[in-house]
């Protein structure tokens, strides 16, 4: 066998299985129920927190003023905060699977 052939047979970043339970807390038989849970409250937070410190500038009666039950909107900021992280997440997973790819490659030629 070839190390090409060899190489070609360590599975693709793109192709790896993701189990979600791995990250979040469920119960069997409930997932539906938590995933929702989790993506109406994280971006919530997330928002809000955002709001909290960079809009009100961590001052609470500046926070008060401000339209917090506009709920979409602040979801709306929140999941764009939560997006841009696990899109860097991903990107540096990627890295880091290229890494060990090519390590493994270099590993396998000496």
């Amino acid at each position: 066998m070839s190390s090409r052939e060899s190489f070609n047979k360590h599975p693709s970043f793109t192709s790896q299985e993701i189990d979600l339970s791995d990250y979040f807390f469920t119960i069997e038989g409930y997932e539906g129920f938590f995933y929702t849970l989790y993506l109406i409250t994280i971006p919530y937070i997330t928002g809000a927190v955002f709001l909290f410190f960079y809009v009100a500038k961590g001052n609470f009666s500046n926070f008060m003023l401000l339209d917090i039950n506009a709920f979409f909107v602040v979801w709306l900021i929140g999941y764009e905060i939560v997006a841009t992280f696990i899109l860097i997440a991903i990107l540096i997973s990627f890295l880091r699977y290229d890494k060990k790819t090519k390590n493994h490659k270099q590993n396998r030629h000496h």
